[in-house]
């Protein structure tokens, strides 16, 4: 990932969810103007290559200033740094598993619990989570959209602190994998189908 390609993102509405609201967006997850986002991490909290390398350069050196300070996390567990230069003033490093671990979608949906908890103590009220463990860790997509937002109703279906989540898809097939989901499971606020208003806004 490069600066290149750094694009704010695609038009959307915020949708009720639970007692929240849930917005779908198209965008490069480190440029987001959002209280946190969720960084799909190592239990090291070494930042790496892909999002992890855009956070480094763009967040400057701070956040990894405060990861070193942390040292290392527990596989499931996260923890809260402030957003350095970028646009979210905090950053929930969540150490997820990667494809083909035991227990994947037991350690995926817990690692999604955590992020939230961590954000609700900080007292974050708007948190991004990207499709957790696509891409490098090799969850398959359809999948991690599933867990993903498996995990975020649970949550918001409880009394919660948590006002926003923004479900960040990186490009078309993230956003077509989520939509597939929400579509499909019917995740609603009253009886309605939350995926066709995303469909509309993205249109728009």
């Amino acid at each position: 990932m490069t600066d290149t390609h750094a694009r704010g993102p695609a038009a959307t509405e915020a949708v009720p969810f639970h007692h929240s609201t849930l917005r779908l967006v198209t965008a490069d997850l480190t440029t987001l103007d959002v209280e946190a986002f969720v960084f799909y991490a190592r239990p090291t909290l070494e930042l790496g290559s892909g999002f992890g390398s855009a956070i480094a350069r763009r967040g400057g050196p701070a956040i990894k200033k405060e990861l070193d300070a942390v040292g290392s996390i527990a596989p499931t567990e996260a923890v809260i740094t402030s957003g350095g230069h970028l646009k979210a003033k905090h950053i929930v490093h969540a150490a997820g598993p990667a494809f083909q671990e035991e227990r994947l979608e037991e350690k995926l949906c817990a690692t999604v619990a955590n992020a939230l908890r961590r954000a609700e103590e900080r007292g974050i009220t708007q948190i991004a989570f990207p499709a957790m463990g696509a891409g490098f860790y090799g969850v398959p997509l359809p999948l991690s959209a599933e867990l993903t937002i498996k995990a975020i109703s649970s949550h918001l279906s409880n009394n919660t602190s948590i006002r926003e989540v923004v479900l960040c898809a990186n490009d078309g097939r993230e956003r077509a994998a989520f939509e597939t989901v929400l579509r499909s499971a019917r995740l609603q606020a009253g009886q309605s189908d939350v995926a066709p208003a995303f469909r509309r806004a993205n249109q728009a």
